[in-house]
């Protein structure tokens, strides 16, 4: 059995997939007609090949979460738990929710409501401009009688406790009228704690009703599975992708699985990427607990990674008492990783075992290759790193693209704001409102090659923004996370300028690509 979090597709699968698309595109089937439609706009599948009775070679389909409402289209496993049924429990719980959140948004838009927040603000208005008519005519009598030389503290008095009379009648009208609409958001959040504790039961009902088999026929639900992961209860969705889906009902029928894939069918969503027809590794935050108690242990002991392990030297470029500058081999990890595996950074140490400091000032992907500059004194490093942070350090990245480039001429810019996935690391995603800034300048340079200048050094932001449909929308060749998975990924990163951070002159340096 592979390893769902990284693989290549085995070759009985690539034959499964071709069947399942030939299925979806080709069945007569009238209600068919719907279900094309909505996985049109995207939709995750997957196949398991699996052993049967007397050696037998089968293979089972499934969908992730529902489609058109659905969890028992003719082709595909059914769920795990199938909570869909009308007048079940999930349905008539689901049902008081959504009449809470109706009750709930009702009294938020209602009239009355609206009608006391418009009273108070014209009140308020009214209140400061009176109060403030009130001050002057103070400030205004004030002065007179300063240039007249007279005194009337009796006037001065009553002037005073006018303001103050003002003052307490507005004071009260608003406070009516904050009471009155208090007692409808009192009311509100009622009903919204109403509705998230009944949701929350609800969630966890649902969970405990997901009892995931392993290859021994043991059963474990979803939240005795997430109880001990950093989430502890389990996300949204969860038990519901192919892969779950599959091995449950692979174990619930005595078939042996032998290998799986799961490939992506028709537009990429808006935030992630993802291309038709092409193949996919497990999303760690929902799936990886559940695998790893369906599969064990000792199958998931690599996640979804970012390139081969690199080995051998790293080739220096340029080397004094403050830095050293090296182009780092694709696929050897800049920083040491969980795998053990030989980084930049040992070998950094190793080559400089008097060197102070963290040294390492940036850092590449493990999949790209191309130059880095390391602090060998405290000092340097702290020099460099506020180089990079005022981006006064100058980058030219080389990309080979998976396709030639449309525009032939001149450089353009894409900004496309980045932040992680936080149930499917490592990957980012595009996100106008809780993204990053990320901005970078191309330069198309003939065919499938193009030079990246990236003015903000957000995690795989070259490799998103070409990715991206909203973007270059053409991956990096060799890209396994945003394209198609090749023998390297062709990034590299050409050329670096900075200022050096004792003598202070410009310090330039350049390292072709061998691609």
């Amino acid at each position: 059995m592979n390893n769902p979090f990284r693989y290549d597709p085995h070759p009985l699968c690539q034959m499964a997939v071709k069947e399942v698309c030939r299925m979806i595109e080709g069945s007569a089937q009238q209600d068919w007609t719907a279900f094309r439609e909505e996985i049109a706009q995207g939709k995750m599948f997957g196949v398991l090949v699996v052993e049967g009775p007397h050696a037998t070679l089968h293979y089972l389909a499934a969908y992730s979460g529902q489609v058109c409402g659905r969890s028992d289209w003719e082709g595909f496993v059914p769920a795990v738990f199938d909570y869909l049924q009308e007048d079940g429990y999930f349905k008539t719980h689901e049902a008081e929710i959504t009449r809470l959140n109706q009750q709930v948004k009702t009294l938020t838009e209602s009239a009355e409501r609206k009608e006391l927040l418009a009273q108070t603000a014209l009140l308020r208005d009214e209140a400061q401009q009176m109060i403030e008519s009130l001050q002057e005519e103070r400030r205004k009598r004030r002065s007179e009688r300063t240039e007249l030389g007279e005194t009337d503290i009796r006037e001065s008095q009553f002037l005073n406790a006018e303001l103050r009379r003002v003052k307490k009648l507005y004071a009260e009208r608003i406070e009516q009228l904050d009471g009155q609409r208090r007692l409808l958001d009192d009311e509100i959040l009622r009903l919204k704690q109403e509705r998230r504790s009944q949701s929350d039961a609800l969630q966890r009902w649902l969970f405990s009703h997901f009892e995931m088999l392993n290859a021994q026929g043991e059963k474990k639900n979803l939240l005795d599975i997430f109880a001990d992961t950093v989430f502890k209860l389990p996300p949204a969705g969860a038990g519901e992708c192919c892969e779950p889906k599959l091995l449950q009902y692979a174990y619930a029928h005595g078939l042996r699985p032998l290998c799986m894939a799961m490939f992506w069918y028709g537009n990429s969503p808006k935030t992630e990427i993802r291309h038709h027809r092409h193949y996919y590794p497990a999303c760690s935050g929902k799936c990886k607990p559940i695998l790893t108690w369906m599969l064990g242990n000792t199958l998931l002991t690599a996640p979804w990674g970012d390139g081969e392990q690199g080995t051998g030297d790293v080739p220096i470029l340029y080397e004094d008492e403050h830095l050293l500058v090296v182009d780092k081999p694709a696929g050897m990890l800049s920083v040491p990783g969980k795998t053990g595996e030989r980084s930049v950074l040992d070998f950094a140490r190793s080559h400089c075992p008097d060197a102070t400091g963290p040294m390492m000032v940036h850092r590449l992907d493990q999949a790209t290759s191309g130059l880095l500059v390391i602090a060998k004194t405290e000092e340097a490093y702290h020099n460099l790193q506020q180089q990079f942070l005022h981006h006064q350090v100058k980058k030219r990245y080389v990309a080979f693209l998976t396709s030639p480039i449309k525009e032939s001429e001149g450089g353009f810019t894409l900004s496309l704001p980045l932040r992680p996935d936080p149930l499917n690391r490592p990957y980012q995603v595009v996100d106008d409102v809780h993204g990053k800034p990320a901005v970078t300048i191309v330069e198309p340079l003939g065919g499938n090659r193009v030079a990246l200048y990236p003015q903000t050094g957000r995690t795989h932001q070259l490799r998103v923004h070409c990715a991206h449909p909203d973007g270059l929308d053409n991956p990096i060749l060799g890209d396994e996370l945003y394209g198609q998975k090749g023998e390297r990924l062709y990034l590299h990163a050409e050329s670096l300028e900075f200022i050096h951070p004792q003598s202070h002159e410009s310090m330039s340096f350049h390292a072709p690509a061998d691609f």
